[in-house]
């Protein structure tokens, strides 16, 4: 999956792959460190639990030969089907031996309902959001254009943001915006967004968030004050740190990958970081993996300037045994 990170002036820090990717304007996130440690092997069967617009996908099907098998999870069907049509339409001269693809509407909590166990020599977690996402203002991720406030990754299931903003009590609010967003100002946002009630538009609420959280210093004035509270929405809405402790229990990503079998995870904030961190370390106290990156996985200062959105992620990686 690849991620825009919104900031004060609006850019979005998209970019271009090379032949094979340039059609869907995007560059995935540490493309080059996530193939590595997946070690991606001919006949092989790999996870990607975070399609997206399926470029990480799209160059381990490359990778995998026709004897190979991928599985490609999202919760999003509008990014499953942008993905169906880049990996199931490959290039004339791959055609002959691309693997079979597999593709999962599902959230990638739910990997072993739909994957065998011990069946998988590798999965990749990119928990970033999609730019597609990002770039649909219908789809309410975003502050810099005006939209609905929905921000479900799946829009046929679970709450809107709309509703979180408008029927939670003042103290929930404030806990969710400090817990899921890290936002020091929470109780004064939540305060504001209680006042402003009804809130139904993504301008309406990033006119409340700024009014109420105006930036202090110049490190403020980087990021856009309504950013912090936006993601915690998200984070709140799509359960999406719960899915990732799910993902990596011991009841679940273990349980899919073969001894030896490679898991990668990338990460674009602390929260997430964290858990995966805290994972992988005590699969490997409790015998299910062998941690390959004692310290994350960062992108180069090359990749950075070509891809700002590079800048916040990490990578964590761990073989079972």
């Amino acid at each position: 999956m690849d991620e825009e990170i919104p900031t004060m002036d609006g850019a979005s820090g998209r970019g271009h792959g090379q032949a094979g990717r340039r059609q869907y304007g995007h560059v995935s996130v540490l493309l080059q460190p996530a193939i590595e440690f997946l070690a991606v092997q001919r006949g092989g069967t790999y996870i990607d639990a975070t399609l997206g617009l399926g470029g990480h996908s799209w160059e381990i099907a490359r990778r995998l030969g026709a004897a190979g098998r991928l599985i490609g999870f999202d919760k999003d069907p509008a990014a499953l089907e942008r993905a169906r049509e880049r990996l199931t339409s490959p290039a004339p001269e791959l055609a002959g031996d691309w693997p079979q693809v597999e593709l999962v509407h599902a959230s990638f909590a739910e990997v072993t309902q739909h994957v065998a166990p011990a069946s998988a020599d590798g999965l990749l977690a990119d928990l970033g959001v999609s730019s597609m996402q990002f770039e649909d203002t219908a789809r309410g991720f975003s502050f810099r254009a005006d939209g609905p406030l929905d921000m479900r990754m799946n829009p046929q299931s679970g709450l809107t943001a709309e509703q979180v903003v408008n029927r939670f009590d003042e103290r929930e609010l404030a806990d969710a915006i400090y817990e899921f967003g890290e936002e020091r100002r929470s109780r004064r946002i939540a305060r504001a967004i209680v006042r402003a009630r009804p809130i139904r538009t993504t301008a309406q609420l990033a006119a409340v968030v700024s009014a109420a959280a105006r930036p202090m210093n110049q490190a403020e004035r980087r990021i856009h004050p309504a950013t912090r509270t936006f993601q915690a929405l998200r984070i709140l809405v799509n359960r999406e740190l719960d899915d990732l402790r799910e993902l990596l229990s011991s009841d679940a990503a273990p349980q899919v990958l073969k001894k030896g079998g490679r898991l990668v995870v990338i990460s674009f904030h602390s929260l997430e970081d964290r858990i995966v961190k805290d994972a992988l370390r005590e699969g490997e106290h409790d015998g299910l993996y062998r941690v390959l990156t004692k310290k994350p996985v960062t992108a180069e200062e090359e990749e950075i300037d070509r891809n700002p959105r590079a800048r916040s992620a990490k990578l964590r990686a761990a073989e079972r045994i």
